[in-house]
């Protein structure tokens, strides 16, 4: 990684992205009825209006906002605020009903259509990719312990100095991102590296509140993945590793005991067995 890599990464440009692949791949608001945005509307503005009474908020106070939000806008940081302080919670009341694996959120830097790798495979990464060489095996099977042979493991992460590739300049298109497809065991052996520890971007709107409030900026070292297969829910989950510093106070709060991997030293790296079972789809 070079030190233009580092000088030209910027909220501003990966905010930027993060906003024009939200607006290209999803689907969203338009089948809403009007009478449950009409109560969710009117709720979340009374929990605001609450809260200025409460707290009797000053009009320097409130311009404050307005100014900062214009400027979450202006550096196209939606996604990252939204994805980093309410996302979870969202999820947490989407999958409530499951009894397969925990998930978490998705964050803003997921990309569809990762390069196939078959069921054993190397993850796409640079010649001499920074970081601790790690080989993960697992298996995806059903809430009645059937094996889903041909499931999809998408993976994606940063890299060893927290950059995500399609969000930074100076990395490949598709640098520590794959698809993995399971074996008619439902089995998958992927190899890659672990991924540090990182800030979210600070340069930005997103920094100006972290600074204001005198939060820290971190999340805890972390792989991405979203597992599907047919007749089953999509799981959207964030694998974690022991001992990290911000396992506890994950600026995302998107940490769960049950996402949290055990790896084990082997030769020049780490190995570890991580499993997933997926619910089928309800009808």
């Amino acid at each position: 990684m070079t030190a233009t890599h580092h000088e030209t990464a910027t909220a501003a440009a990966s905010g930027a992205g993060a906003t024009a692949r939200f607006k290209s791949d999803k689907a969203y608001g338009g089948g809403t009825p009007p009478e449950r945005v009409d109560l969710l509307a009117r709720e979340v503005l009374s929990a605001v209006h609450d809260t200025i009474r409460r707290h009797k908020v000053t009009y320097d106070e409130y311009n404050a906002l307005k100014s900062w939000l214009i400027s979450v806008g202006e550096d196209g940081e939606w996604p990252l605020f939204l994805d980093v302080w309410v996302e979870h919670v969202v999820e947490d009341v989407a999958t409530e009903h499951r009894e397969g694996n925990k998930g978490t959120i998705e964050g803003p830097y997921y990309v569809p259509d990762a390069p196939e790798q078959g069921s054993t495979g190397t993850i796409p990464m640079r010649d001499n990719e920074p970081g601790t060489p790690l080989t993960w095996t697992g298996q995806v099977r059903s809430t009645d312990g059937s094996p889903l042979g041909g499931a999809k493991v998408e993976l994606w992460h940063a890299d060893d100095e927290g950059f995500y590739s399609q969000f930074a300049p100076g990395i490949p298109e598709w640098n520590l991102r794959g698809t993995f497809t399971t074996d008619g065991e439902g089995r998958f052996e992927i190899h890659t590296v672990r991924p540090a520890p990182y800030q979210i971007p600070t340069d930005g709107a997103c920094g100006k509140l972290i600074a204001a409030a005198g939060w820290h900026s971190w999340r805890p070292a972390h792989l991405h993945v979203k597992v599907s297969a047919p007749g089953h829910e999509l799981l959207t989950a964030q694998l974690y590793f022991p001992g990290d510093a911000h396992n506890d106070d994950d600026i995302a709060s998107a940490v769960k005991p049950e996402l949290i991997l055990d790896p084990k030293p082997a030769g020049d790296g780490e190995t570890i067995a991580y499993d997933f079972v997926l619910d089928p789809e309800r009808s």
